[in-house]
């Protein structure tokens, strides 16, 4: 669609398009699901898996297609690694500003790594189409408990962590992308002040979820593919993004070997390991905050 139609036209059109894709593809994910338990062998359950991971990849290829016809006028600079595979096991890991994130990696990595899953909130999964598909595309969904009800039910302790280990579990015998934004959170400025950030553009990363998504998954995992997102016209919504007021989004993704140690110790009772790991995961962080100013010195020049 022209980028000249105005504004709330592109989201009226946009939108039901959008929505109708999920819809269709989401249904039949769903109403597939079911034939994962009722196969006798573990070769046909990873085969039913299989299936279900290519009906959600072709969703992403439409939507991918949905996007450039409705929203042309989006000017991507993106910037990629030059032996990306669909065969292969990855850990992705990027900062968070907006929902239109996810759009931006699905868009990016879609047809070119193994479908991207996400660490989820498990209220998620009450989503309508959306929570059912993503449970049945294995999405790990996440139980997080607040400090006071860990101190009175000692009992959960390391929960989230056992529920982190049985849903990679599942990511070994079909290539996967595990998505992580290690920040936890979106960006904003009242966080980042709360926070006491170190760093100019970024919240501070969460090194343990994807400590244990990697002990989790052991050697399995081949690199980590580290995203950094930045749109030039200012941190958009999602009505921002339906409406076609996104002109620019650049994306810069740079491969990166994962730490040996990483694979076999173990990151909540070794504390020489956690301090190495974090101290990795801060390294990458400065270095990621670092582009960000720069990609903003080159909007302003």
């Amino acid at each position: 669609m022209p980028g000249f139609f105005p504004a709330p036209l592109i989201a009226l059109f946009f939108l039901p398009v959008l929505v109708g894709n999920v819809v269709i593809f989401a249904s039949l994910i769903v109403v597939l699901m079911p034939l994962r338990f009722l196969m006798p062998t573990h070769d046909s359950r990873v085969a039913i898996t299989a299936l279900l991971i290519f009906l959600a990849s072709t969703w992403c290829e439409f939507n991918k297609r949905i996007i450039n016809g409705f929203l042309p006028q989006i000017e991507w600079d993106i910037q990629l690694p030059p032996s990306l595979a669909q065969d292969s096991w990855y850990l992705v890991i990027a900062n968070h500003q907006s929902w239109v994130d996810i759009h931006v990696l699905f868009y990016v990595f879609t047809g070119r790594i193994p479908f991207l899953k996400y660490f989820l909130k498990q209220e998620l999964i009450w989503l309508p189409f959306l929570g059912p598909c993503m449970y049945a595309l294995d999405f790990p969904f996440m139980k997080r408990y607040s400090k006071e009800k860990l101190e009175k039910h000692p009992e959960l302790k390391g929960k989230d962590v056992e529920t982190t280990r049985r849903s990679c579990e599942k990511f070994r015998h079909t290539p996967v992308s595990v998505m992580n934004f290690l920040e936890g959170t979106r960006f904003t400025p009242r966080k980042h002040q709360q926070q006491e950030s170190p760093y100019q553009h970024l919240l501070k990363p969460k090194a343990g979820g994807m400590a244990f998504t990697l002990s989790a998954l052991g050697d399995r995992m081949d690199c980590l593919m580290d995203v950094t997102i930045y749109y030039p016209g200012g941190i958009p919504t999602f009505m921002d993004f339906a409406c076609g007021r996104i002109r620019e989004v650049r994306v810069r993704v740079r491969q990166r070997e994962i730490p040996a140690g990483a694979f076999s110790r173990d990151y909540e009772n070794d504390a020489g390991f956690r301090a190495e790991f974090q101290n990795w995961t801060a390294a990458l962080w400065a270095e990621k905050d670092a582009e960000l100013a720069q990609l903003r010195a080159m909007e302003k020049s």
